[in-house]
Order: structure tokens, then sequence, then C-alpha cells
């Protein structure tokens, strides 16, 4: 399914799309179930996988219910004869190659799990800061809801045109409870927000200069989805050659 140049349009204007029902429930319902054996152990993690838990579990002002209660996502999905499906959904392809050409490379892949009763938050910020290649326009975030998403539970929320100001200043907030590798944006205006809900297959398109972040889970459910990040091969990183990076994989 390629996107129509309306669609494109309002990518390049707002620095996101929304693409409702984009994923079908068998896919899901197949990417959940591994994700859920792989966090059980009735699966082993695969290559370079590794399963992160919540800070509040790390530190023990949590004790989780079960694993699952405790992890806070799951990455490096590649080498992974289920999980690394998705980076290659038909639909989806196509709709990042409306975006930023045809020969594409995946670059990164995570499952994000936002458990009830963990604070969970991730500050407002750019994606760009973990990718080297340029230009930026040629990179596109994928990010698939495979359980509700709301604001109850902790949704995207999202800061419309912010993709036009260019790399911002990121530092570490001061909160109690922080993810590793989690960095936050200073002196964003956070009136500006705009919340993303999103039900099961419901997939957001962003760029990478876009500013994101999502709220904890004040939920009894739990938050789920999976994203992927591309790049066209016509890149360039100052670090050489990224094309053969571990994690990095030729799409088409």
């Amino acid at each position: 399914m390629a996107l129509t140049q309306e669609q494109i349009q309002q990518y390049h204007r707002d620095g996101f799309l929304l693409l409702p029902a984009l994923i079908d429930a068998e896919a899901l319902n197949r990417l959940n179930q591994r994700f859920l054996d792989i966090v059980d152990g009735a699966e082993p993690c695969s290559g370079a996988m590794k399963i992160m838990r919540d800070v509040m579990v790390v530190k023990g002002v949590v004790e989780p219910e079960t694993p699952l209660h405790g992890v806070n996502k799951l990455f490096c999905l590649e080498d992974d004869s289920v999980l690394n499906t998705f980076a290659a959904q038909p639909e989806l392809v196509s709709c990042v190659q409306s975006l930023i050409g045809t020969e594409i490379f995946s670059l990164t892949s995570n499952v994000f799990n936002k458990p009830p009763k963990v604070d969970g938050k991730h500050p407002l910020h750019q994606d760009v800061r973990y990718f080297s290649m340029r230009p930026v326009s040629s990179i596109v975030a994928t990010w698939t809801a495979i359980l509700p998403t709301t604001r109850d539970n902790g949704c995207l929320a999202v800061i419309p045109e912010s993709h036009k100001a260019g790399v911002l200043t990121h530092g570490t907030p001061d909160w109690d409870y922080l993810n590793h590798g989690f960095f936050a944006i200073e002196d964003v205006d956070i009136e500006r927000r705009v919340h993303v809900e999103m039900q099961p297959g419901d997939t957001l398109l962003f760029h990478p200069l876009l500013i994101h972040g999502s709220g904890r889970n004040r939920t009894d459910t739990f938050r789920r989805a999976i994203s992927v990040h591309y790049a066209a091969a016509d890149c360039e990183s100052p670090k050489g050659d990224w094309q053969n990076k571990p994690q990095v994989r030729r799409i088409i």
C-alpha cells in the first residue's frame, strides 16, 4: 500500500502520519505471542536480542507480578525468525518506500512493553541522536500498536512540525526513575503535544527529528508496540559503512 501524495505531504508538513489498521490481526497475534514466549522463557533470545527490565524493577522499587510485568522492552529483533518478519511486512515496506525511496535497510527494532504499576514514561526526545547516517530526511521511524494505546496507558505524544527545528539539545532529566538510554530535550513546550491514541495494527510513521515521548501507564493493562527504523541505501555516515553493522538488515 503506497502512500498517496496527500499522505506524503501530510508527513512532510507535520513530521508524522498515522495509518489506521495497517497491520492485520493475524500478523500482530503471531508477533505478540512470540514476544510473550521469549519473555516467559519458552523461546530463547536470538543473536544480540536482549530483554530490558524497567528501572523501577531493577532498583527493587517494584516487585513484578510476573516476568512480563518487569519488562520494558525487547530489542535487537533481527535474528529472531518470527519477530524479524515485521520489518519486511509488505504493507509497511511500501509505505516506507513512499517516503525514503525503493532501496531500504532496517536499522533498529524493538518491542516496547509498558507494564502497569511502573513509571515507564519516556521523556520528549528526537530519535536522530541514535543515528549517525545522513540525510535525516532519508530515515523514518515506524511504530505499530500491538495492544490498544491510550493516553491513560501511556500512548505516544508528538509535537507537530517540530522536525523543522533541526537537531535540538538533549540532556538527562532529573527523574527518580529513568530507563537506560533515555534522554530529554531541554526547554520544550509541552502544551504543543498531541497524544496519539491507537488501536492494534495502527501504525505511526514519523521523522527522526520529530519530538516525541510517552507518559506513564496509569491502567491495569499493558501497552505494547513494535517499532522499526529504516534508512535509505544512499545515506552516508561519518562512522563508515553503516550498512554492515550487526543489527542493520537490507529489506529491499
